[in-house]
């Protein structure tokens, strides 16, 4: 088929129309080529297909910085412009909003403001990871590929913070040679880095049991000179895994990071956004959408280890803080102390079973990828607060909820911007502002 590929999806896949006009995903492909693709599979509304030629590049394609960019999961929209990746993730929010939230289009109109990003599009990273693979009997690691059987050895990541940028080379060199000398039982390793503060952790992943503890935390600090190096202990069916316990073989422990003015450490297991400038963007935006004063009650769901709740503390009478996961829970308590705010109540729980018995003035959730709960936006709606902030790392779930406040009748959506947290890819943040009606 000779395909021109009209907008991209919120995935690594092109969108064109056969002329019988058909949707076609078709891999390999972004938006204003014209390609040559074949048929990979045919559904009843859509079929799939990838590239077999570039008839005519599009005049958004451009020569990505990594080489891996085509076999390696990280960057998998490296090849679109900078300008042309932010306009399809407005495209995808206004999209989902129309399609899923049943919002009109003169309101999408008025709600949808430009999408926001920090400085680096490249660089930006302050977490990677890697997994291992066994080939011809030697331990290496990689990235994980496209192709999510495949791991992708690589020698660095230009999406990696670019204060570091020989850190992957030599962890992989250090990594297989203790490797290669006897198991490990490493899972994964996690690094991160941090240009601000200099901090830079390595997180080894393994089951419980014996580990060569000195001599791994040697050979590291020898190979990438680390702040810390910590074993992440799991257990259980390897499909769900638990952290078991996390141990210090060398420094600090854990990971210190500068968010605006607040000083964060964080565990290796805990959850931070890996833009820390985009990060930044979100306090900004959550912060102008809830104006919190000095006598108000906050709210912050799904807090994790503190991104929202310490500056809400710092403009809030009160803040009570709900995160499930139980190191963010220990962290976002060293992180109360450590920045000497006693107006925090950290709650550990589900954030709809443990939701807080006090009412409040402002609310902020920032859920995990599928969403809120109705009961939680029940919950919400029972509180008295005059507005909501609403982060999303989720296009689809987020216009869902939107839906269901709308027909709540309690809260409506003022304004909706994406934050480009991740350039190179397709994923996107929204910050959406809801006021009481």
């Amino acid at each position: 088929m000779k395909l021109t590929i009209e907008s991209m999806t919120y995935g690594t896949d092109g969108i064109a129309r056969t002329e019988q006009g058909k949707a076609v995903f078709v891999a390999g492909a972004v938006v204003g080529d014209v390609v040559e693709a074949e048929t990979v599979s045919t559904g009843a509304s859509f079929d799939r297909a990838r590239v077999t030629e570039i008839l005519e590049p599009s005049p958004s394609r451009i020569q990505p910085p990594c080489p891996f960019s085509a076999v390696c999961g990280g960057c998998p929209w490296a090849s679109l412009s900078m300008d042309a990746q932010r306009a399809a993730k407005e495209e995808n929010l206004r999209s989902v909003l129309r399609r899923i939230g049943r919002i009109s289009d003169e309101r999408i109109a008025e709600m949808v403001r430009p999408i926001r990003h920090a400085k680096d599009a490249w660089g930006y990273r302050n977490k990677i990871e890697l997994a291992p693979v066994h080939q011809n009997g030697r331990f290496a690691l990689g990235m994980h590929g496209v192709d999510p059987e495949r791991i992708v050895k690589v020698d660095a990541c230009p999406l990696f913070e670019k204060k570091f940028p020989k850190v992957v080379k030599a962890l992989c060199g250090a990594l297989s040679y203790l490797g290669n000398s006897r198991d490990l039982g490493i899972e994964r390793v996690g690094i991160r880095a941090s240009r601000r503060t200099r901090a830079l952790e390595v997180a080894l992943w393994t089951p419980t049991g014996g580990f060569p503890r000195s001599q791994v935390a040697r050979v590291l600090q020898d190979a990438v000179k680390p702040t810390s190096v910590v074993r992440v202990m799991s257990k259980g069916d390897r499909r769900a895994r638990r952290v078991a316990g996390v141990e210090a073989l060398f420094g600090e422990g854990s990971w210190t990071e500068k968010l605006g003015s607040e000083q964060m450490r964080l565990s290796a297991p805990s959850f931070f956004q890996v833009n820390t400038a985009g990060a930044e963007i979100l306090l900004e935006l959550v912060l102008e959408a809830l104006d919190p004063r000095e006598d108000d009650v906050a709210i912050d769901l799904y807090s994790g280890a503190g991104t929202f709740t310490l500056p809400l503390a710092r403009r809030c009478a009160y803040v009570a803080a709900v995160e499930a996961y139980g190191p963010a829970v220990r962290d976002l308590r060293r992180n109360a102390e450590i920045a000497q705010l006693d107006n925090i109540d950290v709650i550990g729980g589900d954030a709809v079973r443990e939701f807080p018995d006090e009412d409040a003035d402002v609310l902020v959730v920032d859920p995990p990828r599928a969403g809120l709960e109705p009961a939680a936006i029940d919950l919400i709606a029972s509180t008295s607060a005059r507005d909501v902030a609403y982060v999303s790392c989720d296009p689809a779930t987020l216009a869902r909820d939107l839906r269901r406040f709308e027909d709540e009748g309690t809260f409506t959506t003022v304004s909706a911007t994406p934050v480009d947290l991740f350039p190179q890819s397709y994923h996107c943040e929204t910050v959406v502002h809801l006021t009481r009606v």
